[in-house]
């Protein structure tokens, strides 16, 4: 445009320059001189055409070339202009704007798949900033750090999330992938990694959700070693108590055999024992599904209390209930699921020994259980482990009083965790 704009004060100089000298050969030189006047005159405007046509004109199409580059207006494209170089240039520059709203159009269909497969994935994905501010984050990335529908927090850190898993993601290197077990029994397999985004390093989360593969690899496992065990334990104790008994009977008709009677009872009482021992880990592989029912959980709630009052007062310990107004009903099995609280509220009752507070609290919206007691609480270390088999943090513990409170839990859907929080209680919370 500048070159075309220069073209034409030239051109008007140029004519008023010739309209000058025109008007003094006129009045003062004969009419050959005019004449010549003239001729040359009508070869500067042909020279000035032509000029325009081979120089000015395809000036103008490369700049207005440049000017669709600048506007990224790929759609459009410049016409020959009857200069074979200039439309060699033209027709080069055609093809390439047709490469470039090709490889534009392929990017956007590219860009919106890979968006439509991270929202669809099973997988949590979080997509970082520069400054390590949330940039992008999926459905199943917020499900799995439980943030509620419709909240948004990109532009927040993961350590303002307050979330658990949020906090575990933060350890995790560069180029790292770690298997993360939280409180809540759920297990995860987190990688973290980065992508090149305009020159610039963007790091992201990949948070795959294990915890139904791991349960089953476990339960299978310890479904066979603990059938296993109860099949020769129980044909081994049946023998030795029908053996046992006998030579009890045989001794009871002489004399001078109390102690040989009290030690044969003793050892017959043994093997009971180590026959329950060994059936309550046979219980937990034989949970049987659940049969649901509607249920007001505030009277389950003050009916388990009962139940477990007097055991509690024995240790001094109070049981407070702070119950919703708005009682929730809950779709359950009311036998499996009392005897989840007991277990939960006898686990309580052994953190603090004695003297204690043990609060039962519920809600409605969300639908909530939770238990909460002033024991001696859990460490960091030890919440990753709470739901492993035949983990206990007691001594003479069996690890199989979490393990039924999981499988019961996970039968019935919910979510729950168990963790020492900040205050000093710790809580075993439940979502319906």
């Amino acid at each position: 445009m500048k070159v075309k704009g220069l073209f034409w004060i030239l051109t008007a100089l140029l004519l008023f320059i010739i309209a000058i000298i025109t008007y003094h050969t006129l009045y003062y030189s004969s009419y050959a001189t005019f004449i010549i006047v003239e001729v040359l005159i009508l070869i500067t405007a042909v020279y000035l055409i032509i000029f325009y046509r081979k120089t000015i004109k395809p000036l103008q199409v490369i700049g207005d070339g440049m000017d669709l580059l600048k506007e990224q207006d790929f759609s459009s494209r410049l016409r020959l202009v009857g200069q074979p170089e200039a439309d060699r240039i033209v027709d080069v520059f055609n093809k390439m704007m047709e490469q470039l709203k090709n490889e534009r159009i392929h990017l956007r269909e590219q860009n919106h798949f890979l968006d439509l497969l991270i929202n669809a994935s099973p997988m949590g994905v979080i997509i970082l900033g520069l400054d390590n501010q949330i940039y992008s984050i999926n459905e199943s990335a917020g499900k799995i750090l439980g943030i509620p529908s419709g909240t948004d927090i990109t532009g927040k850190r993961l350590e303002e999330i307050g979330v658990p898993l949020a906090a575990e993601l933060l350890q995790i290197q560069p180029y790292d992938s770690v298997t993360i077990r939280l409180s809540d029994a759920n297990i995860y397999k987190c990688t973290h990694s980065t992508f090149i985004d305009k020159g610039f390093h963007h790091p992201f989360y990949l948070v795959e959700k294990l915890t139904e593969e791991v349960f089953r690899a476990e339960k299978k496992a310890y479904e066979k070693v603990i059938r296993m065990i109860a099949h020769e334990v129980n044909n081994t104790t049946a023998g030795i108590t029908s053996t046992l008994d006998t030579l009890a009977q045989t001794f009871q008709g002489i004399e001078n055999t109390a102690d040989i009677s009290e030690v044969l009872q003793v050892s017959i009482e043994r093997c009971y024992s180590l026959s329950r021992f060994i059936t309550n880990f046979a219980d937990v592989v034989r949970i049987p599904e659940p049969q649901i029912s509607r249920h007001d959980l505030n009277l389950l709630v003050i009916s388990c209390k009962r139940f477990m009052e007097n055991a509690c007062c024995n240790r001094n310990i109070r049981l407070i209930l702070e119950l919703d107004p708005v009682s929730p009903v809950i779709d359950i099995d009311n036998l499996l699921f009392e005897q989840v609280l007991v277990n939960i509220i006898k686990n309580s009752t052994e953190s603090i020994d004695t003297d204690g507070r043990i609060y039962i609290r519920t809600s409605h919206e969300p639908v909530t259980l939770e238990i909460a007691d002033t024991g001696k609480g859990i460490d960091k270390e030890t919440e990753t482990k709470l739901f492993s088999p035949f983990f206990s943090t007691k001594p003479h513990g069996q690890g199989i009083g979490l393990i039924f409170i999981r499988e019961v839990l996970t039968k019935h859907g919910c979510t729950f965790s168990l963790r020492t929080y900040d205050d000093g209680l710790t809580r075993f919370k439940i979502m319906f």
